[in-house]
């Protein structure tokens, strides 16, 4: 009998991460007005902590946020059955053109300079071979894919740059293509929901999406402090201080995966192979203010995990300069720049820092 084990619920991980990030806040916080909202939106934990507001305000505030992410999460589904996104990708498997929403034109325009500086890393047209090997999905079957339609799939080559927008309409020379935004969009709404708290005059505030968080001012008188979820443990491999615009990301093969025979499958895919990456645990990155940064820290953490050995150089080339990746082996490799922000749970853990 072949050993099977899958994960699931997309919800446990991030379960873990959400409770250790709440801890990371409470600690210290006394009696201060602290609010927090949450949800389970993009297949995730989604959680609003908001300071220094009335309990009213931060509520009407964060139930906005929810709001938006919810519908979001309709207009961008990449499987369920008249979503935008859905309605989208009838029409590329079609050869036909669509209108679309200002708002998805604008989304698939940045999401194709990305994949464009990514070196077609982040591929977000590759939806047929996360459908195939079943990703596509709340639950999973821990299945190997057949080989050949791997294969074929890959020698498709879907790409971003297949798809043409022209006075909202949207068309793509390649009926391979099958767009899947899930790299994408909650960084996106990240910036969203940063964008309208402070336009509303929010002070503090912590928006927390499956792991993916941006700060919004302070906690008081002291910087916000989160946690990386170690990856083959409970509780953090390191905490960290995360100021005023500045956002993290984390991408890991324990969040979606199946195990099958002894090997683990993560739902991250190599569009070179069309298959999971291998050799590397996890990959956490901090991007500043003024880049966009829920947007790059969703997507920048994906083409440094399918970097392996040369995940610096792929940094550099999305412009981040705060990384840390953990190989297979558990090694831990970081940058300086990251280096110095991060505090270890295990103060005589083996670093490899580099420029």
């Amino acid at each position: 009998m072949r050993d099977m084990k899958s994960l699931c619920s997309p919800c446990a991980p991030w379960f873990k991460i959400f409770m250790l990030i709440w801890a990371l806040m409470l600690a210290g916080c006394g009696r201060e007005a602290m609010h927090q909202s949450q949800s389970y939106v993009f297949g995730t934990l989604v959680d609003i902590t908001i300071y220094g507001e009335s309990d009213d305000r931060a509520r009407v505030l964060s139930n906005h946020v929810l709001q938006e992410f919810q519908r979001l999460h309709d207009q961008l589904h990449a499987w369920k059955s008249g979503s935008e996104l859905d309605r989208l990708n009838t029409a590329f498997a079609a050869g036909q053109s669509v209108s679309i929403s200002p708002e998805l034109a604008g989304i698939l325009s940045d999401a194709t300079r990305l994949a464009q500086q990514s070196g077609g890393l982040f591929n977000p047209a590759i939806g047929h071979l996360i459908q195939t090997w079943g990703f596509q999905g709340e639950e999973f079957k821990p299945v190997y894919p057949d080989p050949a339609e791997i294969r074929n799939w890959v020698a498709a080559n879907p790409q971003m740059t297949d798809i043409a927008l022209e006075k909202g309409m949207a068309s793509s020379r390649n009926p391979a293509v099958r767009l899947d935004l899930g790299g994408y969009a909650k960084g996106w709404s990240l910036d969203l929901a940063a964008d309208y708290l402070r336009k509303q005059g929010v002070k503090g505030a912590l928006v927390n999406i499956g792991g993916n968080i941006i700060a919004i001012g302070s906690h008081g008188n002291r910087p916000w402090r989160v946690g990386i979820q170690h990856p083959r443990q409970p509780g953090p491999i390191a905490t960290l201080e995360l100021p005023d615009g500045w956002a993290i990301g984390t991408s890991g093969d324990y969040q979606r995966y199946f195990e099958l025979d002894g090997q683990r499958y993560c739902h991250i895919l190599d569009p070179r192979t069309g298959h999971p990456a291998q050799g590397v645990r996890e990959v956490s990155i901090l991007v500043p203010p003024g880049t966009r940064a829920g947007t790059l820290s969703d997507v920048a953490s994906k083409p440094i995990f399918l970097s392996g050995d040369g995940w610096r150089a792929a940094a550099q080339r999305m412009g981040v300069e705060h990384a840390m990746l953990i190989d297979a082996q558990g090694k831990i490799h970081l940058t300086a720049a990251m280096r110095q922000r991060l505090k270890f749970t295990d103060k005589n853990v083996a670093l490899e820092v580099l420029p």
